[in-house]
């Protein structure tokens, strides 16, 4: 037996005794992925959600040298796409591009065939879709405490536009409200277009849904943005002040993106999603592309967007109930 040989099976020996068996690593991160990753999208094509799932599997493609491939399935809320994920190996080969829905679901009691705290397991990033309250350029409001005085003298109820009941701009309007002590009435059309369409005709007096849509409007003086309800200022349009900085604290709601994966999947490799997605998001030209989305990347770890999650459900819990909000 030669030196070489001789220390190769003593370092063999030392690690068998430690309890690291090496080829062990060949079923976790060291080999995956070695074959596509699905990325599953709750939305059809052409959304924030989808948009966003291409940006980024697109990065992790080139990463990987394997295809990351974006499935849409829409349908029942996003609860199709995520029982599709729920019920899928968990080998990393099958994740679910989570939208807010994801916690808004459990949050208001809905029948699910899943439970998004057994079946799941959380590996982030996520990022964010910072809601702005936005009115009509020809309206007298200009802050929030003109909108509060406005919406009280309405005892029948201020009409907000938003893309769907039980939708995060929904909520947050309903948050608002409860917050504000005023009647909030939900106007829901079929996504942001048609929301600010109505809010530039003067049916409805504002919205509190995502900017994007709105950017050209807000440029061109026909509408105007009151605050966003956020905990700090947003890159996605920093001239709007949040709810706080105004005299109103506690109004925070936003949509938002974010990869999970099935209950059992290796940490290895939920902690190397997190990682590589992570890495992803932080590069400058798509840092970018996602803020002229109208979305901002917050990076963390598995643990935080667990407890991010956490947080989602037991806050929109309590205002369903509060408020009596029925979603189906």
């Amino acid at each position: 037996m030669t030196p070489s040989q001789l220390t190769r099976r003593r370092l063999l020996g030392a690690m068998a005794l430690a309890g690291v068996v090496p080829h062990a690593f060949g079923n976790t991160s060291n080999t995956w992925p070695g074959k596509p990753v699905r990325l599953v999208s709750p939305y059809g094509p052409g959304g924030s959600n989808d948009t966003s799932a291409r940006v980024l599997a697109e990065a992790l493609s080139r990463k990987y040298g394997q295809q990351v491939v974006v499935e849409n399935k829409p349908g029942a809320g996003t609860r199709v796409a995520s029982e599709t994920v729920a019920h899928a190996p968990a080998d990393g080969y099958t994740l679910l591009w989570a939208a807010a829905p994801f916690a808004i679901n459990t949050a208001a009691g809905l029948s699910q065939r899943f439970d998004i705290h057994k079946d799941f397991v959380a590996v982030g990033p996520r990022v964010l879709g910072p809601v702005f309250l936005i009115v009509n350029a020809s309206s007298p409001v200009k802050t929030v405490a003109d909108f509060v005085k406005m919406a009280r003298q309405k005892p029948e109820g201020v009409t907000f536009a938003s893309p769907g009941i039980g939708s995060g701009p929904h909520l947050t309007a309903e948050l608002f409200a409860a917050q504000s002590g005023f009647k909030a009435l939900n106007v829901h059309y079929r996504g942001d277009a048609t929301a600010y369409t109505e809010l530039l005709a003067g049916r409805v007096d504002a919205t509190l849904t995502a900017i994007t849509t709105a950017l050209p409007f807000i440029q061109a003086g026909k509408l105007r943005v009151i605050a966003v309800a956020a905990d700090a200022r947003t890159p996605v349009y920093p001239d709007a002040p949040t709810f706080a900085e105004q005299g109103v604290p506690g109004v925070v709601g936003y949509g938002w993106f974010g990869v999970v994966a099935p209950a059992g999947t290796p940490p290895a490799i939920v902690q190397q999603i997190n990682r590589d997605a992570s890495q992803a998001l932080a590069d400058p030209q798509i840092h970018q592309k996602l803020l002229a989305l109208g979305l901002q990347p917050s990076p963390g770890t598995s643990a935080d967007f667990a407890g991010f999650i956490d947080g989602e459900v037991k806050k929109w819990g309590a205002l369903i109930k509060a408020r009596g909000i029925v979603l189906e």
